[in-house]
């Protein structure tokens, strides 16, 4: 089996990062497909209606015990991340975090304090984007960054999907500094004006973050950059479309096309100033 098997489950589960990612050189897009087929076939398996708890602990065990014995798992996705967690010297507790978050989503359903939404975040984007750093061999000064950018962009999926999530019947977002009970449209139609102000706040939040993690684009090369800048900038994009409307989460996905998508990669390679920092 090829990595077009990862490159399929890559591209139908993001659109953002699979067409950024296409701005990688080859061997730096083949390591991507390889860690996203992986995280998203464990995601998958919890993300499904119904979920596959049952699906999702074979997976686990069977990497854990391929990981422990050395021995080849069967599961080609498995296998083969396994073989890039050795090669590019993945920390283990970060694969341990990542699932842990996942185990999360069969176990509890919501996220009551910001400290728990953190946890959450480490280990379902954060460690990303540490695997992310040292698929690109970046020093180890860029990592603070790269864990900063998996949380910005983690933090605008969960604003774009409170509607999706009220349907798999979780809430990501903490409600301690609102008056609102609950975060579905019949609440916020009730509480307009605190509905607004409260997603626009945690825009502001992603906006703080994501200005943290823009300043470890230095530590990145300018042939990597593009792809990680195109990403990030197409969640500003996402994250601006909400805060004009935020009654649009509960209407539609918020998502770039493709065609935006590709168009900012190819700004970005002609030196286009930026319109996200």
């Amino acid at each position: 089996m090829d990595n077009s098997t990862h490159e399929e489950i890559f591209r139908n589960g993001s659109k953002t990062y699979y067409f950024s990612s296409r701005f990688f050189p080859k061997k730096v897009r083949h390591d991507v497909y390889i860690l996203y087929g992986f995280v998203r076939v464990a995601d998958n398996y919890v993300d499904a209606i119904p979920q596959k708890p049952e699906e999702f602990y074979t997976f686990r065990k069977m990497y854990e015990k391929a990981l422990l014995t050395g021995e080849i798992s069967g599961n080609y996705i498995i296998d083969s991340f396994i073989d890039l967690q050795k090669r590019k010297n993945f920390d283990v507790a970060w694969t341990t975090a990542f699932l842990d978050s996942m185990e999360h989503d069969l176990i509890k359903s919501t996220c009551d304090t910001l400290d728990e939404t953190l946890t959450y975040i480490y280990g379902s984007a954060e460690v990303i984007g540490l695997f992310m750093a040292k698929i690109m061999d970046l020093d180890d000064e860029a990592l603070p960054y790269a864990k900063m950018l998996g949380r910005a962009m983690q933090y605008i999926n969960f604003i774009r999907d409170i509607q999706e999530d009220i349907t798999l019947k979780r809430r990501y977002i903490p409600l301690t500094e609102t008056s609102l009970e609950e975060l579905n449209e019949k609440t916020a139609l009730k509480q307009k004006g605190e509905f607004i102000s409260f997603l626009r706040r945690e825009i502001g939040r992603y906006h703080s973050w994501q200005k943290e993690a823009s300043k470890g684009y230095k530590f990145i090369p300018r042939r990597y950059r593009i792809p990680i800048m195109t990403a990030a900038d197409m969640y500003c994009w996402t994250g601006s479309t909400i805060a004009r409307d935020p009654f649009i989460v509960f209407e539609k996905r918020v998502k770039p096309s493709k065609v935006r998508i590709i168009r900012k990669g190819f700004a970005h390679m002609l030196g286009v100033p930026r319109t996200c920092n």
